[in-house]
């Protein structure tokens, strides 16, 4: 390849790229990685260019060789191991694959790494495509989310599974998917999500992957949106879509396993390249999946870049990076004898910690505003910490403890809520400790674990009136706030990815009114700062009464930075009305009703809260002044001062 040709085409791979590559820091990878149509001596063509450093050879096949294995012959342009070959004529909409001859002369046939677009399961071959064509039109979103301040701003998630959110009708399943594409679910999904006044979307299984039951976890094309929904541009669409309403949009992201399809990443050349080589560290006993090997400095690369490559070409907002307490530990889901401790006997993964720590660092440095968020499990420190001062460097964190106590909880007959009264409270004694996302995810609506409304306990009635509190506690607790599709509306079924949501359900009256329920509750915790403004810290949030297990009632208030618009909440979590109910509070003044869960318009049975109540001089909960009201069955009040 000589300096002429390098010059004429800018995809190809320089000496420098080659460095930065095998150093774990070429941040841009992907624009030289993979498929890239180019021009050399006046003829237009594809460049590809592939990592398989213990290949023999390695050729590529594809549409416009009529996949002849032997014609094309990539040449090893680095000691590292990077294969490049421009091939004439090549062209976007090509089909390819890469054919690597292992060591010992086996052949295996592999989809691109660094691939932009993918044939439709079950086939998967990748597509020369170009990302450039798009005309975005969120410059002013862009530029406005790099200097808010996101731990102060109201986030309210909408998790969504795009293939089982609403489908079109098949008359034949077994050859229709009836998946709605890209741009038709943007024109839809985006007045949902505006009617509603969520504030962010966190959409699954974006990334390419071969099996629908995977939910995308299982990712083959780590660079490639799906194809499920159509092409990438498409895809582009959606997010200019959902940011030109005001909507961000955040990515499942899987840097934690990969499956081990022959297509794929295992095994890539003949060796363990992707994957760590100990089978102690390199695969997941109970998923049957690959664990990248975070210690290599170019599988590291491949991820880090990967990350920025959503933000950089697609706009995402933020990554929401599963399975991270899987990566951290190096015992995770083993037995004894079956992991292998780190160099100083424990269970730390080093190199996993050391991974986090440069890509988040790097993200904040090179697109700031990007939200990281992780979704880890344990007591792990400093998840949301500065990785100058030991932590990991995330965005936020998933309260997977609070969810676990507020769903154990709600669950309960109301007669033994009394005896774990604990489990809503014993949140905020660990809430200063990182930056946290509520959450009410997919994993908890499936494989038997019922919907978020049958959860509930008590008559069908009943159910509405629990889900309801509890959506009031969620949404006026300290963290920013994820509900799963589906939720919002109390579906009655589990989630499947096989189905659409049982939106037929919205003609009935007591769905439609969960529905008006959680709108309202968003409409309020996006309108009054004091619900969002100081999660992480007792500025906001302040226990009247957390003690008041016989009653199974709490009583807390949100306070803003300015003294106004404070939001008292009050919790009846039984069935039992409470007459003449008596609530402390610091001033007299009068305290506005802004929410009464009881109110017919939300499915209740019509107990009235007065519009206004003045405190009266009468001590109670410690505090000179109180309010008395009749408080609900299951009842919830929110009262403005």
């Amino acid at each position: 390849m000589t300096e002429s040709k390098k010059q004429e085409c800018p995809v190809m791979i320089t000496e420098a790229d080659a460095y930065l590559f095998a150093q774990g820091t070429h941040y841009e990878i992907y624009e030289k990685m993979g498929a890239h149509e180019a021009e050399v001596d006046g003829q237009k063509g594809v460049y590809f260019a592939v990592w398989a450093p213990n290949a023999k050879y390695v050729n590529v096949i594809g549409s416009f060789n009529n996949w002849d294995i032997f014609k094309d012959n990539m040449e090893r342009i680095s000691d590292g191991g990077i294969f490049a070959l421009f091939i004439p004529d090549a062209k976007v909409g090509d089909m390819y694959k890469y054919v690597i001859t292992t060591s010992d002369d086996r052949k295996l046939y592999k989809a691109d790494p660094y691939g932009n677009y993918a044939q439709l399961r079950p086939d998967n071959a990748s597509i020369v495509t170009d990302l450039s064509g798009f005309k975005w039109t969120d410059t002013v979103w862009q530029t406005e989310k790099q200097t808010k301040d996101v731990l102060k701003q109201p986030m309210a998630i909408y998790e969504c599974h795009i293939g089982s959110w609403m489908k079109h009708p098949v008359s034949d399943p077994e050859k229709e998917t009836g998946f709605y594409n890209y741009r038709e679910f943007a024109d839809r999904f985006v007045e949902y999500c505006k009617d509603m006044k969520y504030t962010h979307v966190e959409l699954m299984g974006i990334a390419e992957h071969p099996f629908d039951g995977s939910w995308g976890y299982q990712v083959t094309g780590y660079y490639a949106p799906t194809s499920r929904y159509g092409t990438p541009e498409d895809f582009m669409y959606l997010v200019n879509t959902l940011h030109k309403h005001h909507i961000g949009v955040i990515l499942d992201w899987v840097p934690a396993h990969f499956p081990k399809d022959e297509f794929g990443l295992a095994n890539f050349d003949g060796t363990c390249l992707y994957e760590h080589p100990d089978a102690r560290r390199g695969e997941h006993p109970d998923w049957g999946t690959k664990i990248f090997n975070y210690g290599r400095h170019e599988v590291s690369n491949f991820l880090i870049a990967n990350a920025m490559f959503w933000i950089n070409k697609f706009h995402i907002d933020g990554l929401r990076v599963d399975a991270v307490a899987s990566m951290l530990y190096l015992d995770y889901g083993r037995e004894n004898g079956q992991w292998l401790p780190n160099e100083f006997g424990n269970n730390k993964n080093l190199d996993a910690i050391e991974f986090f720590r440069h890509l988040n660092s790097m993200m904040k440095k090179k697109y700031p505003g990007t939200m990281m968020i992780a979704e880890e499990s344990t007591a792990w420190p400093l998840v949301t910490g500065d990785p100058k001062e030991g932590g990991l460097g995330f965005t936020f964190k998933w309260n997977m403890g609070w969810m676990h106590d507020f769903c154990s909880y709600m669950k309960l007959d109301p007669i033994f809520r009394k005896d774990n009264h604990y489990k809503m409270t014993f949140a905020m004694s660990y809430n200063e400790s990182e930056n946290y996302i509520l959450p009410l995810s997919h994993d908890e609506v499936v494989h038997l674990k019922c919907s978020m409304l049958n959860k509930m306990p008590g008559f069908y009635k009943d159910k509405f009136a629990n889900l309801r509190i509890g959506y009031t506690y969620m949404f006026t607790h300290c963290g920013k706030k994820l509900l799963f599709m589906g939720q919002d509306f109390g579906q009655d079924c589990e989630w499947s990815e096989e189905r659409e949501l049982e939106w037929h359900y919205l003609e009935d009256k007591e769905h439609s009114s969960m529905k008006y329920y959680t709108q309202k509750l968003l409409e309020i915790y996006n309108k009054y700062p004091c619900l969002s403004e100081n999660d992480n810290n007792w500025k906001s949030f302040e226990w009247i009464n957390a003690d008041d297990k016989d009653r199974s009632i709490y009583s807390y208030v949100r306070k803003s930075e300015n003294g106004r618009n404070n939001i008292l909440v009050v919790l009846n979590m039984t069935p039992m009305e409470r007459k003449d109910y008596q609530v402390g509070v610091d001033k007299k003044k009068k305290y506005k009703l802004l929410l009464n869960s009881d109110d017919v318009d939300f499915g209740g049975n019509g107990a009235v809260i007065p519009k206004e109540i003045t405190a009266k001089a009468v001590e109670c909960d410690n505090r000179p002044y109180s309010l008395t009201f009749d408080l609900p069955a299951y009842g919830a009040a929110l009262f403005l001062f």
